[in-house]
């Protein structure tokens, strides 16, 4: 008998099934599935040492808010000791004590021009015997100087 050997796993074929099946290559294709398995490989590691890249950049920025969140608090305490520094220094009981210390004086009775160019008030000199004008609240409770009073004059002294 003339028979071909049937190939494994595919029966004998006639006429044009023969001739098309002819064209196509009858093993496995080894050659081909190299170059694929080495692009996925190539690629899923590329993709790891990206996101490593990735995580490690995030973390970075992460660390240098933490720094910066850390200086804007200490800077904004300091802001605030500043501020309280400024209000003591600032307050009428401080700067008399610090007017006094330069030699200053509680002035005199003011005079005021009015607008058609009087003066009206009799002005005075500043003396250091007055009393001050300012007093602190433990000064107040053990003061022994009467308030200063305030002479009538024949002009009327306007308000602001």
């Amino acid at each position: 008998m003339s028979r071909k050997p049937e190939l494994k796993g595919r029966p004998e074929l006639k006429g044009r099934a023969a001739r098309l099946a002819r064209l196509l290559p009858t093993g496995r294709a080894q050659a081909a599935r190299t170059p694929f398995v080495l692009l996925v490989v190539v690629l899923l590691g590329g993709g790891l040492i990206g996101l490593l890249v990735l995580n490690s950049a995030l973390s970075e920025g992460a660390f240098q808010l933490d720094d910066l969140q850390r200086e804007t608090k200490d800077l904004t305490d300091e802001e605030q000791a500043l501020q309280r520094d400024i209000d003591a220094y600032s307050a009428p009981d401080a700067l008399q004590h610090r007017a006094r210390e330069l030699g200053m004086v509680p002035g005199g009775d003011p005079a005021f021009l009015g607008p058609d160019g009087k003066v009206k008030g009799v002005p005075g000199a500043a003396s250091a015997a007055r009393a001050p004008l300012v007093l602190a609240p433990e000064a107040l409770a053990t003061a022994t100087a009467p308030p200063p009073t305030t002479s009538t004059s024949s002009s009327s002294t306007p308000g602001r």
